[in-house]
């Protein structure tokens, strides 16, 4: 898999293009628009670039450039795994430029821990099943994590929802990757 062209392909596409400047500032995301999240994540993966291979690197831009690129056309207030949620429809768009169903799973849930996290803040537990399946759908969880970390050391969201996730999937999961990476 070309992750390089497959990057090229998405940033000139017209639908993401298109999707760019929707959002305002809300909680989680101050900064507003896609655009404004990309600009702000994206010096993250700079951060955790020693770690990571070139491969890695290049599959972390399609994710970055991916994950919430289609909040814009999706149906508020469904599931993760529904065909109108913003995941799914990054999901299909991502499937057009990359086979590589690994990361393809990983568009799909990456709010997924956030969704167990609000879980545990609402009601103090998490659903253990919806944890298991996502430890399933996930192969490498090294990337999912670096994923996570770019995605979650942002102004507008709290770092305890990344420590929690790493405490709980420590042991079950292999990764180069530990809490004290989480970006301050």
């Amino acid at each position: 898999m070309d992750y390089e062209s497959a990057f090229q392909s998405v940033i000139t596409d017209p639908r993401y293009q298109r999707n760019l400047d929707w959002g305002k500032p809300r909680s989680g995301h101050p900064e507003g628009t896609v655009r404004a999240h990309i600009a702000e994540i994206e010096p993250n993966l700079e951060i955790l670039r020693p770690k990571l291979s070139d491969s890695d690197v290049s599959k972390l831009k399609l994710l970055i450039h991916t994950h919430d690129s289609f909040k814009a056309d999706a149906k508020p207030g469904v599931k993760i795994t529904d065909p109108g949620s913003h995941a799914s429809l990054a999901r299909s768009f991502l499937a057009e430029f990359c086979d590589d169903a690994d990361l393809l799973a990983m568009v799909q849930f990456h709010d997924e821990p956030f969704a167990l996290w609000r879980q545990v803040e609402s009601t103090g537990t998490f659903s253990q099943q919806r944890m298991d399946a996502l430890i399933g759908n996930i192969a490498d969880w090294n990337l999912f994590l670096a994923f996570n970390i770019i995605d979650g050391c942002t102004t507008g969201k709290s770092r305890e929802k990344l420590r929690w996730l790493f405490k709980e999937v420590e042991g079950r999961v292999h990764t180069i990757f530990t809490a004290a990476d989480i970006i301050e």
